[in-house]
Order: structure tokens, then C-alpha cells, then sequence
């Protein structure tokens, strides 16, 4: 037996039967992680010592008898823009390369409370910006699928471990699109949930109103597990939502005959691919053959979403980075001799050139005079978008698109085209400004041997229903 192959259920049924221990579980991954990750990069920071201990409880756990919670004994990487107590946490950026926070994000937390064990914090772009993890402090990450291409961005790391197998499943965080768009890439499950849904609390902010933490997985029932275990209303996070969490596994059975899916022609449009298309437009097909409806639907704002994405999202990235100004715990400039000087050069040294960049446009867009024409102005457009789902939603149970308008580019490809880079990222941050849920699912791949991604959107807080319509187009093929 493999041990680097198993889902969650097997690996915890295995060490709940005594068939393994969550000792060799985790060194096995060990194994793997360094073997793979040296031509990868998905890891920033290794965490043995912690694993370790946690193993070694399971273990005990499982030799008592007792039984073991849902993910007890299964090996997790977390995205180093999520706070882990004792345990550097960095965002990817050089700024906070020494930070060691006191506390556990919500997230983190309730993962090791349910019996999971950390291997590490993955690789990730600067402080969650970008659409490739090549804007990294540290070191690119690359598609296990094809070295030399992008995992995709900004949770490229933790995609690129679970389709590695150097993880049975990991955290990531969505902003724009920076959970299912590297799933897409790497072939496997991301599961961005509602806002609100799952704690934000020790999660480092890059854009507050649009930042949500989920999974990456190597199945959907994967998936549901993990989002079963960290959802919930949290008094750390007033933003987390007090609203019932269902039981997702449970739900994964039900039927999907009769139900309606959606397919919005503005995601069919000028810059996809055509072996994206032809994917995504087969997966359309086997919903048929499931029973499901295909009915047409408009979204008719959509071109507006990135214009207003990259609007708010850097104005609230201005705001939120404003803390690392070298006074308290990040970076300091050396020899300086004034305040405005060490500001000015701690941030300077600290960041790279995409989150500086991004600070400068947010900065610009709540600027005194451009506030109005901008901000303000985009805010406005968000809620239409937000609108043009809502009536979507009406007639349809979920929508269905293409994660990504192409698979995954070279690296360097894009690297000196902000504008090009940023449209990558059309079919996915459409959700994050609206709210709602979102999956991407694998549905093929390229000539080339590149994975295809099919996207499922969700209404707010039916994270259930995508799930189950994942979950049914998923063991179609089995």
C-alpha cells in the first residue's frame, strides 16, 4: 500500500484498523516531500517536530481503541498566509521571512482538533497576489504535471502538494480565484466556500472582503470533509457567518436527476481555448446524460469583473499592508536614521514588485479626488454583479464554466504582462465579488497532457449543492 496515494478515509481507516500507524502515514509523506519537492517548491517551511507529536497522539488514540476524529492521522500542508502558532509564516514574502506567530488561524486550528496532521506551510505568491506563485519571495512553484509550467496562483503551492501526492489534502486561500484556478492547472479538487462560511481569523489579509480560506484535494468527498471540519460561525471573525452547517458528505449522495444547471454565454466568449471548450462543453454533455437541465442563463456584467476586482482588491490591499511599516514585526531597514526613512526603505526591501505594484494602484484608487470615479464606482458595479447572480439563481440550481479561460501557461510567460496575467483570472473572480461558492473539478486535459478545469458556482451558503453536483459528474467516469 502506497501510503502517499490514500484519501482521507483510507488513511484514517487505516489507522484506525491498525493496518498503518499515522507515523509512517506522515513519514512517508516525508519521504515523498523530499523526493518531489526539491524540483517543485510547494513548501516554504517543514513542521516535523509538530507532525510529529500530533502522529504520535493519533497513534495512541487508535491503540486505546478509541475512535478517531474525522481526519485523524491525515497528513495536510497549510498556505503560509494562514497563522500557525510557533511556526514561521511568511505570506511568500520577505517581509514578514521571520515572523513567527503566537496564535493559530480558526482554520488551522480546528483542522488539528479534528486529528490532522501538518506537515508544513506551503508555497504561495507574495502575500496571496498573482495568478502563476512565480511572484514568491523564495522560489517559484512548479506544475507537477509539466516542470516547466505554473502551478497556478496564488495557493500554487498547496495544489501543487496534493497533485504531487506530498499531501493528502492542504489549505489554500481565494481572492480572485487563487483555490480553483491552481486546482485546475495541477488536475485536482479546489473548493472556495460562501464568504463568511469558514473563519478568517489568523488568515493574513490581502483584500478583506474577498479573501475566503478552503480546500485543495485529491477527491470532492475530500473536499466536503475538510470544509465540514473548519466551516462554522467563529467570535474571532465577526465577518464569519452564524448560519448552519450542513452535513456535506451526507449530502454528496443524493440525486442530481431534475436538477438545473446554468451555462452563461459570457464565459464562452473571445480567449478560450478551444481544448477548454471542448472540455468543458463535454462535461456539459454528461450533466445531460445525468438528468440534469442545461439552461441558458446571462451574466451580463461579467466584463466589467476584472476592471472591478483589480479596483477593490487593491484598494483593500493598500489599506490592510499599511501595518508592515518595520516598526513592530516585520522587516526593518538597517541604518536608518529617521522614521519616513525607515519606512520608506523597510517597505521597499520588503516587498516585491506585484505587491508593490498593487499598492500603488489601490493607493491611487482612494486617493482624495479619484475615490468617487474609482472605488466608490466599482463597489457600485460589484453589486450588479452580485445582482446578475442572484437572478441567475432564480431559475438555475448551479452554474457551469470553465475555471480558467487556458490551461497552464509556461513560467516566465507572462511574467512582464500585468494586464494579460490579471485576465486569467475572468472566470474566477466573478465569485469572490458576488460571494458565493465555487468548485473547480478536473474534466479532461490537453493534447499535452495539461488538466482541464470545469467550474460549478453555487447560491450563497449552498456549498452542498456543488458539492453534489462535483461529486456526481466526478464518479461518472468511474
Amino acid at each position: 500500500m502506497d501510503l502517499t496515494l490514500l484519501t482521507i478515509d483510507a488513511a484514517r481507516s487505516a489507522v484506525q484498523e491498525r493496518k498503518t500507524t499515522a507515523l509512517a502515514l506522515t513519514e512517508a509523506h516525508y519521504v515523498r516531500i523530499k523526493q518531489e519537492d526539491g524540483q517543485i517548491g510547494a513548501f516554504l517551511t517543514l513542521s516535523k517536530e509538530r507532525a510529529l507529536e500530533q502522529a504520535d497522539r493519533i497513534d495512541r488514540m487508535a491503540a486505546e481503541g478509541k475512535t478517531l476524529p474525522p481526519l485523524g492521522g491525515v497528513p495536510v500542508g497549510i498556505k503560509d498566509v494562514m497563522s500557525t502558532r510557533g511556526l514561521r509564516t511568511t505570506a511568500g514574502s520577505k517581509i514578514l521571512e521571520k515572523y513567527i506567530p503566537p496564535y493559530d488561524c480558526t482554520a488551522v486550528a480546528r483542522m488539528e482538533a479534528a486529528g490532522a496532521v501538518v506537515l508544513g506551510k506551503m508555497n504561495c505568491d507574495e502575500f496571496a497576489m498573482g495568478s502563476s506563485n512565480e511572484n514568491s519571495a523564495y522560489q517559484p512553484v512548479r506544475n507537477p504535471r509539466d516542470l516547466s509550467r505554473v502551478p497556478g496562483g496564488s495557493s500554487g503551492g498547496s495544489a501543487a502538494a496534493v497533485a504531487a501526492d506530498m499531501a493528502v489534502v492542504t489549505l489554500g486561500s481565494d481572492t480572485g480565484g487563487s483555490i480553483r484556478q491552481p486546482a485546475s492547472f495541477c488536475g485536482v479538487v479546489g473548493l472556495m466556500p460562501t464568504y463568511g462560511r469558514v473563519s478568517r481569523y489568523g488568515l493574513i489579509a490581502f483584500a478583506s472582503s474577498l479573501d475566503h480560506i478552503g480546500p485543495l484535494a485529491k477527491t470532492v468527498k475530500d473536499a466536503a470533509i475538510v470544509l465540514r471540519t473548519i466551516a462554522g460561525r467563529d467570535p474571532m471573525d465577526s465577518t464569519s457567518a452564524d448560519v448552519p452547517v450542513p452535513d456535506y458528505v451526507a449530502e454528496l449522495g443524493k440525486p442530481v436527476r431534475g436538477m438545473k444547471l446554468g451555462v452563461a454565454k459570457e464565459y464562452f466568449g473571445e480567449g478560450l481555448d478551444d481544448e477548454v471548450r471542448q472540455a468543458v462543453e463535454a462535461a456539459i454533455d454528461k450533466f445531460k446524460s445525468l438528468g440534469c437541465e442545461i439552461v441558458p442563463v446571462s451574466l451580463p456584467h461579467t466584463p466589467y469583473a476584472i476592471p472591478t476586482y483589480y479596483l477593490i482588491a487593491t484598494a483593500e490591499a493598500s489599506s490592510n499592508l499599511a501595518r508592515y511599516d518595520g516598526v513592530r514585526y516585520s522587516h526593518r531597514a538597517r541604518g536608518v536614521k529617521t522614521p519616513s526613512e525607515m519606512y520608506r526603505r523597510s517597505r521597499d526591501e520588503g516587498f516585491g514588485a506585484e505587491v508593490k505594484r498593487r499598492i500603488m494602484l489601490g493607493t491611487y484608487a482612494l486617493s482624495a479626488g479619484y475615490y468617487d470615479a474609482y472605488y466608490l464606482k466599482a463597489q457600485k458595479v460589484r453589486t450588479l454583479l452580485t445582482r446578475d447572480f442572484d437572478e441567475a439563481f432564480r431559475k438555475v440550481d448551479a452554474i457551469v464554466t470553465p475555471t480558467s479561460p487556458t490551461a497552464a501557461f509556461r513560467l516566465g510567460e507572462k511574467s512582464n504582462d500585468p494586464l494579460s496575467m490579471y485576465l486569467a483570472d475572468i472566470y474566477t473572480v466573478t465569485a469572490d465579488l458576488a460571494g458565493i461558492p465555487g468548485i473547480s473539478v478536473p474534466c479532461g486535459e490537453t493534447k499535452e497532457k495539461l488538466p482541464i478545469g470545469l467550474q460549478i458556482l453555487g447560491k450563497h451558503f449552498d456549498e452542498a449543492t456543488i458539492l453534489r453536483v462535483a461529486h456526481h459528474y466526478e464518479h461518472s467516469f468511474r
